[in-house]
């Protein structure tokens, strides 16, 4: 029994360390979670997370089976044992004492045997004394009578030793077959049914034993099941579309190569069949800008050949000449747009596959404050999750004056429970904190409608520019019109006013934004909240920005009047052919 409880206990502890272990090994792999910035959940990653918690739950069940183990069978094993040292003790000295008491009883006999022995020897040496005087004639009388007196004195004293012998012998028989019939064998009995007792005790705690790893299983299984689970749950679309949204730039693509025409030289006669200089010097930087500026930097697979051109002077990046000698500035929409994107945003250079494994790390340069060293879409990111913690903190500070407003009241209307002056300093800080989080989420708001409006207003023109089947941006006519000819002729002054007005819509955020469609309110909308619009039932709207899946449409009145309008409230029809699309251009 203590060969098996020391095997218990080394079970046990081989359990608690395999616990442990395990518990160590979910410690060493669970992510560090960062308030600022948290990794992607990717599917994967989820996965790995929740068997992450199944192992933690099976290191648990682990623990449980120690702790039963050391509860029903190690425990009970020790006070077992205990008990059977302490009954076996009690039964061997009840033994112990049965043999004393027979060797009590045979030292009796034997001594009531040698006394009889002794007597008897005695009483013959007194039987031949006397015969031998009764035999001799010279013997007086008196000496015949004194050995006959001495004759009948032992041979009384023999008689009385043997009764006493007799009676010990029958005594120490009797005890003797008591001893080896009855006593010793009801000891015996008494160890083999303890014995017996403690090898049930032992089949109980094998049976113990296996009870304890059996109980949990059921609970293993379901952590095991949970792995698979989860493994199924990984989804490779989804992890796809998040590293997509996650690294998601919001830069456009470069546009195509213009035609550069060398003939300029031999052809001076501008035709409609020819390609003017000032639109090949333009289009000339316009390539040159897009590829170094903007695919060299978003090119994930290391260095992008770069196009063979001639290097870019400060005149030919703002000046073109045309055939009479004159000069007048050009101002193409893609180098402008690139080129002060690069200098306002400064974009990072993606190397290879390795930053997207480290999440965000990829970004170089100090964090500014309002992320403008982020690309437009990540910008936007960052921003709506700054607004989000302001607005909760903006929320638990609210929580807080509420409670110090009410706690003053309190002490106003009950003095002996505290002085209303002290919670003053803590209700100023509060409004202080209150202030100053209502200001940064507004400087905050402020950015991020600069961003918004920026990616909007790209993406309108790009969408109006595949409407016209526009192959390369900034071909627009005297007379405003659009041409499918690619070498169609575009004369310089109206070109310089169509860039000139690109360059004004890129960096001035206060033009309205083209209308895309109109809407008809179908209920009514009080819109007391801040940047909504208010609207009557039946009202006709112009929409300036689709709904972006959070259930709010951005319109605008005739009036100019803008804000937002629940999607559910209002009847959108979107003109893909809209006034606004086109001329905003």
């Amino acid at each position: 029994m203590e060969k098996y409880a020391k095997f218990v206990k080394e079970r046990i502890e081989i359990e608690q360390n395999y616990a442990k272990q395990l518990r160590n090994l979910v410690k060493k792999y669970c992510p560090k979670r960062s308030s600022k910035d948290e990794e992607p959940r990717f599917t994967s990653c989820i996965a790995f997370f929740n068997i992450l918690n199944e192992l933690n739950d099976y290191a648990g069940q682990r623990e449980v089976v120690a702790e039963e183990m050391g509860h029903r069978v190690y425990g009970e094993l020790m006070r077992y044992s205990h008990d059977l040292k302490t009954e076996r003790k009690m039964h061997l000295q009840e033994g112990r004492k049965a043999q004393q008491y027979l060797d009590m009883c045979w030292k009796q006999m034997d001594n009531s045997k040698k006394k009889f022995e002794r007597e008897c020897r005695e009483a013959e040496k007194a039987q031949q004394s006397y015969e031998r005087l009764d035999n001799d004639t010279n013997a007086t009388k008196a000496d015949v009578e004194k050995a006959k007196q001495q004759l009948n004195l032992r041979t009384h004293m023999a008689d009385e030793n043997k009764n006493e012998y007799a009676a010990q012998l029958q005594n120490f028989n009797g005890e003797q077959h008591k001893h080896y019939y009855i006593v010793i064998p009801q000891i015996y009995k008494q160890l083999q049914e303890m014995d017996e007792r403690r090898t049930i005790k032992l089949s109980e705690c094998y049976r113990g034993f296996a009870d304890s790893e059996r109980k949990v299983i059921p609970i293993i299984s379901k952590c095991l099941e949970g792995m698979i689970l989860a493994a199924k749950s990984v989804d490779e679309h989804r992890d796809s579309q998040l590293v997509i949204d996650c690294f998601k730039s919001g830069f456009e693509p470069p546009g195509d190569f213009p035609f550069e025409d060398y003939s300029q030289n031999i052809y001076r006669t501008i035709s409609d069949g020819t390609i003017s200089t000032p639109k090949q010097e333009g289009m000339r930087i316009d390539s040159k800008t897009t590829v170094g500026k903007s695919k060299g930097k978003l090119w994930l697979f290391g260095k992008k050949p770069k196009p063979q051109s001639p290097p870019l002077t400060p005149t030919s990046l703002y000046t073109s000449s045309t055939p009479n000698g004159s000069q007048y500035p050009i101002f193409s929409i893609e180098p402008v747009h690139y080129c002060m994107s690069d200098i306002k945003t400064g974009k990072p250079r993606i190397p290879s596959f390795r930053s997207l494994k480290r999440g965000h790390s990829y970004l170089q340069g100090p964090a500014l404050e309002d992320f403008s060293h982020l690309p437009p879409e990540q910008r936007r990111k960052k921003l709506q999750q700054r607004i989000d913690e302001l607005n909760r903190e903006l929320q638990k500070e609210t929580d807080q004056k509420d409670a110090l407003i009410k706690m003053k009241d309190v002490y106003e209307k009950n003095p002996q429970m505290g002085d209303p002056s002290s919670l003053q300093p803590k209700l100023a800080e509060t409004m202080s904190n209150m202030d100053r989080l209502r200001m940064e989420i507004h400087k905050n708001e402020a950015w991020l409608s600069e961003v918004e409006g920026k990616v909007a207003a790209r993406s309108d023109r790009r969408h109006s520019s595949d409407i016209n089947h526009l192959v390369t941006q900034g071909r627009e006519s005297p007379e405003g019109s659009y041409t499918d000819d690619a070498n169609q002729e575009v004369r310089g002054p109206p070109q310089q006013h169509a860039h000139t007005n690109e360059f004004d819509d890129e960096f001035e955020d206060d033009d309205p934004l083209p209308a895309i469609g109109h809407c008809k309110a179908i209920y009514p909308f009080d819109g007391h909240n801040e940047g909504t619009l208010a609207m009557k039932e039946g009202e006709i709207l112009y929409i300036i920005e689709e709904d972006k899946g959070d259930g709010w449409t951005r319109a605008r009145r005739q009036n100019g009047e803008e804000g937002y309008v629940p999607t559910s409230y209002i009847d959108v029809t979107l003109e893909k052919n809209s006034k606004g699309a086109v001329t905003y251009i």
